[in-house]
């Protein structure tokens, strides 16, 4: 109803304060980021950069999205089949057949390597094209071959493909290493300067060349075009726009945007400064001849384009994850994705953080604010390292990896990238870096308070390799330490370049303000959701297994909220300090849970919050030496999850979760494992915990079997839900796991783990609690032997061990059959009552 201003669809009446035209624009334009968002992950997530390539589009929408995702993804051209919107198999058949071998190699590069595989290529290239003409009924004449060299420094896992072509045209004596460092300067932002380059493989391939296509015409279609009106994704508003019928369209026909293509199963789109081209088998091309500077526009006061910027951060951080997965060789990062990556404004206020890790959640942004503090001089191609929990880390596992933005032309300090990632291995007293008695900071790793890793593009790698191996307790591989480092400087730096593209598209002054205003529309989502709870106080308390207390009092006011931690136990002899990163992480958790809808984790959120912390277990004093410092190791992965249980209770959302993460650490001198376990999930008034998940501020993934038992010495014995070990309620809390190890050979076993006992998971409006974790160790020799929460001990070969991980809460009485019993408020813990 364009008069009265409403948008309805299906009953749904919409108040718009834009016409209904511009409406649907805009969520084409939002669209179009998530389609363009999904290609780039994909393509990155297999090495590819989608600017190298021509986007197809098959279906019978897809013409109608082609120009703009593709300019969003800065691809050039695009391709259209005729019979594209029939999503038909045609292509398949007229495709380029290829034929493939790689030669594996891994020999260092010298002067006399390049002549010895050109001599290595000719045989190969002649049978493939022999058997490619054969297979494909072509002549030897129909065939090309190209080779790549899969190359790396010598040492590391990383590799990159180098065109072989591109190499012959380097005049100096290292051809392949010119193009490799290139590549890798390019890929990763810094080199290894004097390290040897070690040839990993070369790959051939033959493929059929194209047909012949005779020259296109640039004259103009022969065919009356029907003025049409078309309102395109810029909100510039109606534009007159040719209407062309593609049957009609002769070989040769060019035609410029703006345009529309009907044909009997698809619509195409020509976008203003795209030009279209028929070609001899009917297929239109489209070509970008105003590039991407046509989508610098001003940013204007509209919800749209907020949302497509907060796609665009999204997008990025998202990818930064992908590289990082890729390019580590640890287990904790590639499988188990013990990782998170995120984005920062100059002064170091967090703009969007990848929905990867909860106990990261903006705890990283106290970290990147310690690095400016830290180091007034921050010039391009700087790069940092840090894992110091006393400034703006989590636990010493958790090694961020710092890199600033910089303008290309005045070098003026934009943006920052960061990425955290546990590494399993990084020293301390006990394999696994996660010992369960440390007392103190020094006792738990290598602390990295402070590295410049990379300095104006000079890799300083060494003096890290260097502070491994010559701590009191130094990291039992360092090889795994550098390597995991690596590909989150490769991860940063794939930001850093996603940052500068999306800066020279919009313009600074363009990007700046969406981030601003990204961190506003977050601000005022909190406050919304703040300004429907009641006014007044809320207090909850749980316990850790030796009955430290953890209280909360929540307090709702015009001004916002104030989270008070007063009453919390004092700063523990043991492990299981946390620190303000991790209370700022669980609450900004707990508010994202808070508002029933999808914001950006940013800073914004945390504006309308007052967080008091005392000195207590959840804010233990800064020491200057790591001996002085109280041990957190068990902070971030047992007491965060009872912090967001407290929170929860208070704010009256769910029962509790299994309360823990379960952590399981073996090795021995040459190496650590590490993973949590799932368990359950607490209830909620709307439907029953979920069974066997990660829950709340853990959301890493278990190795594979297959990985588990190929590259450490044990063997799965049985992984399974633990039926019955969630709390009874209307809605049942979800149930634990039961997983079970058999040790292949002596190892050292440490295992960090809460909910075991006297504290059990707490049901919330009557609902019963879940049950308790329980660990056990069989010998080989029979004898079965009960573990508490926290055990270190010695296996042996044949030793079995048991974990069953606890249930969550229920929630809600259950009433009879007849329904008559009521469900009351005296149990209910989130007002003003203690557990």
């Amino acid at each position: 109803d364009r008069a009265a201003g409403e948008l309805r669809c299906d009953g749904v009446c919409v108040k718009m304060s834009h016409p209904r035209e511009l409406v649907a624009a805009g969520c084409l334009a939002v669209a179009n980021q998530h389609l363009a968002r999904a290609i780039r992950t994909i393509s990155v997530a297999r090495g590819y950069d989608p600017r190298d390539y021509v986007l197809v589009a098959f279906g019978a929408a897809a013409g109608q999205h082609a120009c703009a995702v593709a300019r969003e993804l800065g691809i050039r051209q695009v391709l259209s089949h005729p019979d594209a919107g029939l999503l038909s198999a045609y292509g398949i058949g007229h495709a380029q057949q290829e034929r493939h071998e790689s030669l594996g190699v891994y020999r260092i590069v010298d002067n006399s390597l390049p002549t010895e595989i050109h001599a290595m290529l000719e045989p190969v290239m002649l049978r493939l094209v022999d058997q490619l003409a054969r297979e494909a009924s072509v002549s030897a004449a129909q065939c090309q071959t190209a080779w790549s060299l899969e190359l790396r420094y010598r040492g590391y896992d990383a590799t990159l493909v180098i065109d072989g072509a591109s190499t012959e045209a380097e005049s100096n004596g290292s051809p392949w290493r010119a193009a490799f460092e290139r590549a890798h300067r390019q890929a990763y932002g810094y080199l290894h300067e004097g390290r040897a380059l070690e040839l990993v493989a070369v790959h051939c391939v033959a493929r059929t060349t194209s047909h012949e296509r005779p020259a296109l015409s640039t004259a103009a279609p022969p065919v009356n075009a029907v003025p049409r009106r078309h309102v395109d994704a810029h909100f510039d508003g109606w534009q007159a726009t040719s209407h062309f019928d593609r049957e009609a369209l002769p070989w040769g026909a060019v035609i410029e945007g703006p345009a529309i293509i009907a044909e009997p199963f698809a619509t195409t789109v020509i976008e203003p400064g795209w030009r279209a081209q028929l070609l001899t088998g009917g297929e239109l091309l489209l070509t970008d001849i105003a590039g991407p500077e046509a989508q610098m526009h001003s940013a204007g006061d509209d919800a749209v384009m907020l949302e497509v910027f907060n796609q665009q951060f999204a997008g990025i951080a998202e990818q930064m994850g992908v590289t990082l997965r890729n390019t580590a060789t640890s287990v904790n990062v590639k499988e188990r994705l013990d990782f998170s990556c995120a984005l920062f404004t100059s002064t170091g206020d967090l703009v969007v953080n990848a929905p990867h890790i909860p106990v990261h959640l903006g705890a990283m942004g106290e970290t990147v604010r310690r690095v400016i503090a830290d180091n007034p001089d921050i010039a391009p191609g700087d790069v940092y390292v840090t894992n110091d929990p006393y400034r703006g880390g989590s636990h010493l596992p958790d090694v961020t990896v710092v890199t600033p933005v910089h303008g290309q032309t005045h070098g003026e300090l934009l943006f920052f990238t960061a990425s955290r990632a546990h590494h399993a291995e990084i020293g301390g007293i006990t394999p696994g870096s996660m010992p369960p008695f440390s007392k103190k900071l020094a006792e738990e790793g290598v602390l990295i308070r402070n590295l410049k890793l990379i300095d104006a593009g000079t890799s300083r790698f060494a003096e890290l390799e260097r502070i491994l191996c010559e701590a009191p307790y130094p990291s039992r591989n360092v090889a795994e330490n550098l390597a995991d480092v690596r590909a989150q400087v490769a991860a940063n730096h794939y930001g850093l370049r996603a940052l500068e593209a999306l800066v020279a598209r919009y313009t600074l002054p363009v990007v700046r303000q969406y981030m601003e205003r990204i961190q506003a529309a977050a601000e005022q989502k909190l406050r919304a959701a703040v300004a429907k709870l009641p006014r007044g106080q809320r207090r909850f308390t749980d316990h850790l297994d030796d009955g430290t207390p953890i209280a909360v009092a929540i307090t709702v006011d015009d001004a916002g909220l104030e989270i008070d931690f007063e009453g919390t136990g004092p700063v523990s002899a043991g492990n299981l300090n946390a620190n303000r990163a991790i209370v700022h992480a669980a609450v900004m958790y707990c508010l994202r849970v808070l508002i029933d809808e999808d914001i950006p984790l940013n800073a914004g959120v945390m504006k309308p919050v007052r967080i008091k912390l005392p000195e207590c277990l959840l804010n233990p004093p800064e020491r200057d030496v790591p001996e002085d410092c109280a041990a957190i190791v068990g902070g971030n992965v047992e007491t965060s999850q009872r912090i967001v249980d407290v929170l929860l209770g208070a704010f009256g959302l769910a029962a509790a979760s299994q309360g823990t993460m379960n952590n399981l650490l073996f090795g021995d001198g040459s190496f650590g494992y590490y993973e949590t376990i799932c368990g359950g999930a607490g209830a909620t008034s709307r439907k029953p915990g979920a069974d066997a998940v990660h829950t709340h501020m853990t959301n890493t993934r278990l190795t594979d079997p297959e990985v588990l038992e190929r590259r450490y010495p044990v063997v799965l014995q049985e992984f399974r839900i633990r039926t019955g070990s969630g709390g009874a309620g209307q809605h049942r809390g979800g149930h634990g796991v039961v997983r079970r190890l058999e040790f292949l050979r002596p190892l050292v076993v440490s295992l960090l783990t809460q909910r075991r006992g006297p504290y059990a998971p707490y049901g919330s409006d009557g609902g019963q609690p879940g049950a308790l974790g329980r660990n056990s160790l069989q010998r080989a020799n029979g004898e079965m032997i009960e573990l508490p929460g926290a055990a270190q001990l010695s296996i042996e070969t044949g030793d079995v061990l048991t974990i069953e991980t606890p249930g969550g809460g229920g929630w809600g009485k259950i009433l009879d059959r007849a329904g008559q019993q009521e469900v009351t408020d005296s149990n209910r813990p989130s007002v003003k009552s203690e557990h």
